[in-house]
Protein backbone atom coordinates (compact mmCIF):
# COMPACT_ATOMS: atom_id res chain seq x y z
CA UNK A 1 0.00 0.00 0.00
CA UNK A 2 2.48 2.53 1.32
CA UNK A 3 4.53 1.21 -2.36
CA UNK A 4 1.66 2.16 -4.08
CA UNK A 5 1.09 5.49 -2.47
CA UNK A 6 5.00 6.33 -3.35
CA UNK A 7 4.50 5.80 -6.78
CA UNK A 8 1.32 7.73 -6.65
CA UNK A 9 2.94 10.73 -4.86
CA UNK A 10 5.81 10.43 -8.40
CA UNK A 11 3.75 9.84 -10.80
CA UNK A 12 1.24 13.13 -9.93
CA UNK A 13 3.93 15.14 -9.46
CA UNK A 14 5.44 14.06 -12.59
CA UNK A 15 2.46 15.01 -14.35
CA UNK A 16 2.44 18.14 -12.87
CA UNK A 17 5.68 18.90 -14.21
CA UNK A 18 5.22 18.13 -17.55
CA UNK A 19 1.74 19.21 -17.89
CA UNK A 20 1.79 22.85 -15.91
CA UNK A 21 5.18 23.60 -14.50
CA UNK A 22 4.57 22.89 -11.37
CA UNK A 23 3.55 20.17 -8.91
CA UNK A 24 -0.12 20.99 -6.87
CA UNK A 25 1.41 20.42 -3.34
CA UNK A 26 2.01 16.65 -1.69
CA UNK A 27 -2.12 15.84 -1.48
CA UNK A 28 -3.14 17.37 -4.53
CA UNK A 29 -0.02 15.19 -6.16
CA UNK A 30 -1.17 12.33 -4.39
CA UNK A 31 -4.66 12.36 -5.44
CA UNK A 32 -3.51 13.08 -9.03
CA UNK A 33 -1.20 10.29 -9.09
CA UNK A 34 -3.56 7.58 -7.56
CA UNK A 35 -6.56 8.38 -10.02
CA UNK A 36 -4.07 8.36 -12.80
CA UNK A 37 -2.56 5.01 -12.01
CA UNK A 38 -5.85 3.60 -12.38
CA UNK A 39 -6.61 5.86 -16.05
CA UNK A 40 -3.22 5.17 -17.09
CA UNK A 41 -3.38 0.87 -16.41
CA UNK A 42 -6.89 0.92 -18.37
CA UNK A 43 -5.87 2.62 -20.70
CA UNK A 44 -2.63 1.06 -21.18
CA UNK A 45 -4.72 -2.76 -21.12
CA UNK A 46 -7.13 -1.11 -23.74
CA UNK A 47 -3.98 -0.35 -25.93
CA UNK A 48 -2.14 -3.34 -25.53
CA UNK A 49 0.71 -1.99 -23.92
CA UNK A 50 2.06 -3.88 -20.85
CA UNK A 51 4.53 -1.90 -18.27
CA UNK A 52 6.74 -4.35 -15.98
CA UNK A 53 8.57 -3.57 -12.79
CA UNK A 54 8.69 0.04 -10.92
CA UNK A 55 9.53 2.52 -13.81
CA UNK A 56 6.69 0.87 -16.04
CA UNK A 57 4.43 1.43 -12.96
CA UNK A 58 5.47 5.43 -12.73
CA UNK A 59 5.39 5.73 -16.58
CA UNK A 60 2.00 4.27 -16.80
CA UNK A 61 0.79 6.12 -14.21
CA UNK A 62 2.04 9.38 -15.31
CA UNK A 63 -0.05 8.90 -18.47
CA UNK A 64 -3.12 8.15 -16.79
CA UNK A 65 -2.46 11.65 -14.30
CA UNK A 66 -1.63 13.92 -17.28
CA UNK A 67 -4.89 12.55 -19.24
CA UNK A 68 -6.52 13.27 -16.05
CA UNK A 69 -5.04 16.60 -15.92
CA UNK A 70 -6.09 17.28 -19.73
CA UNK A 71 -9.62 16.15 -19.12
CA UNK A 72 -9.91 18.23 -16.08
CA UNK A 73 -8.97 21.60 -17.63
CA UNK A 74 -10.98 20.59 -20.90
CA UNK A 75 -14.52 21.08 -18.67
CA UNK A 76 -13.31 23.59 -16.43
CA UNK A 77 -13.38 27.52 -17.29
CA UNK A 78 -10.56 28.80 -14.84
CA UNK A 79 -8.37 31.04 -17.66
CA UNK A 80 -5.19 30.89 -16.34
CA UNK A 81 -3.00 32.86 -13.84
CA UNK A 82 -1.33 34.96 -16.48
CA UNK A 83 -4.05 35.81 -18.41
CA UNK A 84 -6.22 36.87 -15.52
CA UNK A 85 -6.71 40.66 -15.49
CA UNK A 86 -5.60 42.53 -12.31
CA UNK A 87 -8.70 45.02 -10.65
Amino acid sequence: MIWFLAIGLISGWLAGMISRGGGFGLWGDLATGVVGSFIGGYLFGFLGITTYGTIGAIIASTAGAIVLLWVIRMFSHVAPAANKKKP
